[in-house]
């Protein structure tokens, strides 16, 4: 049996080493999807589509390292989360945590480090300039605060605490020290609807678990509509 396979028109040699070397390299594609796929299920949050903390850790690392100042760190907490699942049920939870994921990723951008730090709590690191943090500020507020419409129909709504903090207002780019900063000025702003930007002496409040609530003198941006 011949088992040549004659080809219209002429073929060079190397042209034949390459579609030879393609059949191969099929199996290697798949792999390489595959292990990219299986890399960034360990790196993302399932149900948000977040970094999760270590992947998040690193990448805020790596973003306040690259941007000096001209960045902002941004802490998240969801109001009142245990009432929905209490009283809508666990799915509604969850669809107000995807929720309040996508309206961070799209707020802040693909360049930034979006977090799921576990349960109802989210982190960003953004580059963000003083001049336009406010105005920033007060939109994302906004964007958590707008209901969120179940599959059902139903809506629920909605509402988070926002604390920030920023390495011109800290002297300090330590992702550790900026996230217990801005810990401490949400937990100032707690439930008011407002997003509050923490002060160097919130850089020194002792905490434990990034739980104790700050201390006044806060800058405090946007009410929610």
């Amino acid at each position: 049996m011949n088992s040549v396979v004659r080809l219209p028109g002429r073929i060079g040699s190397n042209a034949l080493l390459i579609t030879a070397a393609a059949v191969p390299l099929t199996g290697w594609a798949v792999h390489a999807v595959t292990l990219y796929k299986q890399i960034a299920a360990k790196e993302k949050d399932p149900l948000t589509g977040l970094l999760r903390r270590d992947a998040y850790t690193h990448r805020a690392r790596r973003l306040l390292a690259r941007h000096s100042d001209d960045v902002t760190l941004v802490m998240v907490d969801a109001d009142h989360f245990k009432a929905v699942n209490d009283t809508l049920g666990h799915a509604a939870g969850d669809m107000v945590l995807a929720a309040f994921g996508a309206r961070l990723t799209a707020w802040a951008g693909p360049r930034a480090a979006v977090g799921r730090l576990g349960g109802d709590e989210f982190a960003v690191v953004l580059s963000l300039a003083a001049d336009r943090r406010q105005v920033r500020l007060q939109q994302l507020v906004r964007m958590l605060h707008t209901p969120v419409t179940l599959d059902d129909g139903r809506t629920v709504d909605v509402a988070a605490s926002v604390g920030a903090a920023a390495p011109d207002v800290l002297g300090s780019r330590d992702l550790a020290a900026l996230q217990r900063a801005a810990d401490a000025a949400l937990y100032t702003g707690k439930h008011s609807g407002r997003a509050v930007l923490a002060t160097a002496e919130q850089a020194a409040v002792p905490s434990i678990n990034g739980r104790r609530a700050g201390r006044p003198g806060t800058a405090v941006w946007g009410r929610a509509a």
